[in-house]
């Protein structure tokens, strides 16, 4: 057998694939295509003469060669983490802070679990929520008063922001159980017509369905706001009105049977989330596995999400029916 080929991020792909159970998963979650990571694989197996999981298992199963390997892996790339961040520490000092501004009402689910993260990686950072709920967090950054900022648009004239994708993600109309409209395998701008829609108390063109779906349509339903989503959903269930949300923020609801949902438009509305860091921030270790952290904690956890691939704006790869 040749010298050995196997590198980290060899290590890294086979976690990934246990993380998710998939190929097309681990793929995402690395941010590779689905051929390039099964290519990386190939020549690994190439390598060693042997397949290292089973293909047409679900969950993916490992061989016992793949079962050395992620052993390996769970050893090594710890202690990688590690060792990088202690470098980082000495060479650019370990004290710093970290201060979140959030736009999103739906983003602590996921929000929380990447801080504890962070905090177990970095306990010498100091991280801070900006309190309250801000319709322009990016002019947070620019106050020098948070920074990073949870956004759902990256802004065309920021040239000293800088714009990291997370994830993008299904917004559905939700919809009390034997509701009409569920007769409907979607639902479009008229359909919302003659309902009350309940929102978050935000600005109108940070609702993706207002600002993208009804005023473009010409639609302007009755509006109630609500600071809770589950007071929200409690008042769609009850029978007050309609509401649109991400389908990671209602699925326990969803699945229960609380209330219903439809897609909005035969392909679905599909919302985007960035992480905003000014340049000043962008270069500290800590704020870069932060975003990582965010990224990969989402993907891994959350139903219904896609990366964003594409340019600066993002592009969110096609949301599965």
């Amino acid at each position: 057998m040749s010298a050995s080929p196997l590198e980290l991020r060899h290590l890294r792909t086979l976690l990934a694939l246990r993380q998710t159970g998939s190929l097309s998963r681990a793929a995402q979650l690395l941010n590779l295509t689905q051929s390039a990571l099964s290519h990386q694989v190939k020549g690994l197996e190439d390598h060693y003469g042997g397949a290292l999981f089973a293909r047409k298992s679900s969950p993916l199963t490992f061989t016992a060669a793949g079962q050395r390997l992620l052993e390996l892996a769970d050893v090594v790339l710890p202690l990688v983490g590690d060792a990088e961040r202690d470098v980082a520490r000495r060479v650019q000092g370990a004290a710093g802070s970290l201060r979140i501004a959030v736009e999103c009402h739906t983003c602590f689910d996921w929000l929380m679990p990447a801080m504890d993260a962070l905090r177990a990686a970095w306990p010498e950072v100091e991280l801070d929520i900006v309190s309250g709920f801000h319709a322009d967090p990016v002019g947070l950054l620019h106050q020098d008063r948070a920074d990073l900022a949870i956004v759902s648009e990256p802004g065309e004239d920021e040239t000293d922001i800088v714009f990291e994708p997370l994830f993008a993600f299904e917004i559905v109309a939700v919809l009390p159980r034997a509701h009409p409209l569920l007769a409907r395998p979607w639902l479009e701008a008229q359909d919302f017509a003659g309902h009350t829609l309940i929102t978050y108390p935000v600005p109108d063109d940070m609702l993706d369905l207002v600002r993208r779906v009804l005023v473009p349509a010409g639609v302007a339903p009755a509006r109630r706001t609500t600071e809770l989503t589950v007071a929200m959903l409690q008042l769609v269930a009850s029978g007050r009105g309609l509401a649109a949300l991400p389908v990671w923020a209602v699925k326990q609801y969803l699945d229960r049977g609380y209330v219903a949902s439809r897609r909005i438009g035969p392909e679905g509305l599909t919302g985007q989330l960035f992480a905003a860091l000014p340049e000043r921030v962008k270069g500290r270790p800590y704020a870069a596995e932060f975003v990582r952290l965010m990224r990969e904690s989402s993907l891994l956890q959350l139903p219904d999400v896609r990366p964003i691939s594409g340019s600066r704006r993002g592009d969110a790869e096609p949301l599965s029916g």
